[in-house]
């Protein structure tokens, strides 16, 4: 008999983490779990979430298409082309990850996506202020996003806007189109390494991948109407009790 909860769960799932990303990132914490949740180890599960979000992000970045433009002085096409070369280095790093590793690894990558959200936007409010930073420092800093995204990717939109927000000076809503694309790319270029590895699990990609597609079709659009400080309340939630539940799994 087959068990609906394998294919029911990932399909949710996919629908919140591709909501979620449209609107601030974050869509990891809804995905990883879920997978976790159904017996996959930590590593394949990154791997297959990753990869199922990536539809999604992509019909996201579809929607914010006209919006794009330079960020900080810098071409888009060139940032992407960086994000696209770090996600492929950070989907070799979780490859060569040892899964007990990755475990014990996952509860700080989510505890730093949550602080930099919790305090990103005040410490780049702060900085900014204080110093002036150019464009060496923004192509330094997309190297580092599409590393990070390639590699786990939970939280790094929420990273992008603290980080777009202090190199950039732009705000968080003008930061909606170019977030996505890299958030897109990256996933793009890790899933390149993770089809090669065979590191997908199918039977529950394939409902979270389609739920991911929906989800984050209706999360760009609800992201150009719905309040910030809701979107903002919402991740903030789910990511301290995701990050509260992994650190309870791995060293409890």
């Amino acid at each position: 008999m087959i068990d609906a909860s394998v294919y029911a769960l990932p399909l949710i799932a996919g629908i919140i983490g591709g909501a979620m990303n449209a609107l601030a990132g974050g869509g990891t914490f809804a995905t990883l779990p879920a997978l976790i949740a159904l017996g996959l180890p930590a590593n394949i599960a990154n791997a297959t979430s990753n990869f199922a979000l990536m539809p999604g992000a992509c019909s996201s970045a579809w929607v914010y298409r006209d919006e794009l433009e330079p960020l900080g002085g810098v071409k888009i096409w060139w940032l992407a082309l960086i994000t696209f070369i770090g996600g492929l280095g950070g989907g070799i790093l979780l490859v060569i990850t040892p899964t007990r590793a990755f475990d014990l690894i996952i509860p700080w990558l989510l505890l730093f996506a949550f602080v930099v959200m919790l305090f990103g936007a005040r410490a780049s409010a702060w900085l900014r202020a204080r110093v002036t930073i150019g464009k060496p420092a923004l192509i330094c800093a997309q190297i580092f996003l599409g590393i990070y995204g390639g590699y786990f990717g939970g939280g790094v939109g929420l990273i992008t806007t603290a980080i777009y927000g202090l190199l950039a000076g732009i705000s968080v809503r003008e930061m909606f189109a170019p977030r996505t694309l890299m958030l897109a790319t990256a996933n793009i270029a890790a899933a390149v390494i993770f089809l090669y590895c065979a590191m997908i699990d199918w039977r529950t990609c394939l409902p979270m991948l389609t739920g991911a597609v929906v989800g984050g079709w209706l999360g760009a659009h609800v992201g150009k109407k719905l309040p910030l400080r809701v979107v903002r309340l919402w991740t903030l939630t789910v990511t301290l009790a995701t990050t509260v539940v992994f650190f309870s799994r791995a060293y409890g």
